[in-house]
């Protein structure tokens, strides 16, 4: 059959790219937080046989493509995916589909990286899964400050943050200073009567020196999170605005709705969060998220 724009257009929409040069199409698979089962991933082979060339590929998004499937099949390929509750997608000016790092299977990781991202998928990837923005809109959930996923270059990043807790009265002044020599960024420094204290200023919050004091100067550290803003990859490099605090786990939700409800109404057409950020400036930016105004007009935005 001969193919039109908008054929081609209407299977991207549900996630099928074509292979360029060809009538052949690449299905794009979502695995919600990176993570599929050995069940998933054999369904997904066998599909790959069946409709498409035999390979399967990954991209950087965490999601899985299958190459080489005909028109004609799409609708087919997808009824086959759906017996193991897997769907096609990930296109389009719209939230896209979530990253996550490891997490605690990491010697680093310092939280449940896909419990987070799998909950952040169904509230917005999902729940706004209908909602048309200015551009896409992706999002990135890293478990420690090493930030494999690159959360600082995604449109909202988050970064896990192990805040240590100093106990000053139980530091001994010792000549070898555990917590000091695990520190990788140089972060503990000494007064004149040799005391240890914590550099806030250099601290990256990744938690190594946690537990390490044998007199427990340094606890077992705070979990909060690092919000960034506006970052972006590709032709044009953003490096995200990093959030003023640091926010704990029960307030991201509020914090991602609040930024995707900003884009919705201060976006314009054809630009990326990060170029509305530089437009109204991130002080601005920054209250508006801070505020619950965006969450007030939640119905209003979305009607838009």
């Amino acid at each position: 059959m001969k193919l039109t724009e908008a054929d081609v257009k209407k299977v991207k929409a549900i996630g099928f790219l074509r292979n360029r040069g060809t009538d052949k199409f690449s299905g794009r698979v979502i695995t919600e937080n990176g993570v599929l089962t050995s069940k998933e991933i054999a369904c997904v082979a066998e599909a790959a046989e069946k409709f498409g060339n035999g390979t399967v590929t990954f991209t950087s998004r965490l999601t899985v493509e299958v190459p080489g499937i005909d028109y004609e099949n799409i609708e087919p390929f997808r009824e086959f995916i759906a017996q193991k509750g897997l769907v096609s997608g990930g296109t389009g000016a719209k939230v896209r589909p979530i990253v996550a790092c490891k997490g605690t299977t990491c010697v680093y990781g310092l939280h449940d990286t896909q419990a987070l991202a799998k909950e952040i998928h169904d509230r917005f990837y999902v729940g706004y899964g209908n909602v048309a923005l200015p551009h896409k809109f992706k999002i990135a959930v890293g478990g420690c400050p090493n930030n494999c996923v690159k959360p600082d270059l995604n449109d909202l990043g988050i970064i896990g943050q192990l805040v240590p807790v100093f106990d000053e009265d139980k530091c001994r002044k010792c000549g070898k200073c555990a917590p000091e020599e695990r520190c990788p960024v140089d972060a503990f420094v000494r007064d004149e009567n040799k005391k240890v204290c914590i550099d806030t200023d250099k601290c990256i919050n990744c938690g190594i020196c946690c537990r390490t004091c044998p007199f427990e100067a340094v606890g077992s550290g705070e979990t909060m999170y690092k919000i960034c803003v506006g970052g972006r990859w590709g032709k044009k490099v953003r490096m995200s605005d990093v959030l003023s605090r640091l926010y704990s786990r029960d307030e991201i939700f509020d914090i991602i709705e609040k930024a995707i409800l900003l884009f919705k109404r201060e976006g314009i057409k054809g630009e990326r969060f990060g170029s509305t950020i530089e437009r109204l400036g991130i002080d601005k930016v920054e209250e508006m998220l801070a505020s619950d105004e965006l969450l007030k007009d939640k119905e209003k935005i979305l009607a838009e």
